[in-house]
């Protein structure tokens, strides 16, 4: 009994301290209570009023600070100029002595001169000629070729690094994009300017960004950035053509010419062995594109082994009965097949005092008429050979 009473008489009086607790707590809270809400006080003014005309006030005495804080960093500024325009008058002066007197040290004679316009326009034409715009370098190897980016207005088709990776597609970054839409209309600036030569009568429309077909650009470390432009022209197999470059400055012209790929013609050769059901696709891709909407190809197929021969030549045949292209060379190997032995005999068949333009490709290749375009804008021949960066197309 003793037990329950002690344990009913604690249990009242810890009830009873919580309460007197909470109430205390309670009357605390009321008494140290805020008077307002907001956690800054409210601005007292002369007239007692807090209202729209205190903030006003405030503003304008920040905004009056921050005047007298621009004008105090503008006339530190002026000061600054000043000093320097002072420094520099002694230094000239110093150095006309030591000139004079004959002790001038060596390596100071180009702070003596004051640099031009003329001689900017001078470094940069230095640097022009030390990139490989007008003409290439010797390289030691391969590694050491520094490969073009091709791009359009909406894609760049870039290299990654060396030669044995694909090129990747992908959308240009923002400041890359405005660099290349800059180029771009600069170039259109040049071929919408005033001619040149009086004698100039290929320019006869007005160009604009609907007719920029693509551009290869690559950038040297030490010497700046090249860009070649190709827009079309007044026909469909003729083109303009613009070669800029910028040293780390402003863009610089450094041609302009019209370009014509009529007349050039494409030897795709093809190295196969079996792959009969790969080579009726091929086929019939190079029907549409290369013979009815080009028709400026040669087709040399170096067939390795005599197994589907039959097959290959009824293909062939096929082919010529449905578009009358004769334009087909097949060469039949009785050897293990081998891809390089295959370019090479085909590259070799080749019998007519025409210039060709050799295009080595697989059996899995897809064409389409802006490649072949391309293929022959990118050609110069004993100067330069058609870029891969655009062309990785398989089914």
């Amino acid at each position: 009994m003793l037990r329950r009473w002690l344990l009913a008489l604690m249990t009242r009086i810890g009830l009873i301290t919580s309460g007197c607790c909470c109430f205390l707590l309670l009357f605390y809270l009321l008494g140290c209570k805020p008077s307002s809400h907001s956690k800054h006080p409210s601005l007292l003014w002369p007239g007692g009023a807090t209202s729209k005309e205190g903030y006003l006030a405030l503003l304008q005495e920040r905004e009056d600070s921050h005047r007298h804080y621009i004008s105090s960093l503008t006339k530190q500024i002026a000061e600054l100029k000043v000093a320097l325009e002072e420094r520099t008058q002694q230094l000239q002066e110093s150095l006309e002595t030591a000139k004079s007197k004959g002790i001038l040290p060596q390596g100071l004679e180009s702070l003596h001169n004051t640099p031009t316009k003329s001689d900017l326009k001078e470094f940069f034409r230095s640097q022009l000629n030390q990139a490989e715009v007008s003409s290439g370098v010797e390289l030691p190897n391969e590694y050491a070729l520094i490969p073009f980016d091709t791009f359009t207005l909406q894609t760049v088709y870039q290299l990654e690094t060396g030669l044995t990776k694909h090129p990747a597609e992908r959308p240009s970054r923002r400041d890359r994009r405005d660099e290349l839409v800059g180029t771009v209309e600069t170039a259109l600036h040049v071929l919408n300017g005033p001619q040149q030569h009086a004698d100039d009568t290929r320019r006869k429309r007005t160009y604009s960004p609907s007719d920029f077909i693509q551009g290869l650009t690559r950038t040297e470390r030490t010497r700046g950035t090249v860009y070649e432009l190709v827009f079309k022209g007044d026909g469909p197999q003729n083109f303009a053509q613009l070669v800029l470059f910028r040293p780390f400055g402003p863009l610089m012209k450094v041609k302009s010419d019209g370009v014509s790929t009529h007349g050039i013609i494409i030897n795709i050769i093809v190295p196969l062995s079996g792959r009969v059901d790969a080579f009726e696709q091929f086929m019939s891709n190079f029907r549409d594109v290369c013979v009815r909407q080009d028709g400026r190809v040669h087709l040399t197929v170096v067939y390795f082994g005599r197994d589907q021969i039959d097959q290959v030549k009824a293909v062939l045949d096929q082919i010529t009965r449905e578009t009358r292209f004769r334009s087909f060379t097949l060469i039949q190997m009785n050897e293990k097949f081998s891809r390089g032995r295959g370019l090479d005999v085909g590259a070799r068949a080749w019998r007519q005092r025409q210039n060709v333009l050799l295009f080595f490709c697989d059996v899995d290749v897809h064409f389409t008429p802006d490649f072949l375009t391309s293929c022959r804008l990118n050609a110069d021949a004993g100067e330069s050979e058609p870029e891969d960066v655009l062309f990785y197309q398989h089914w």
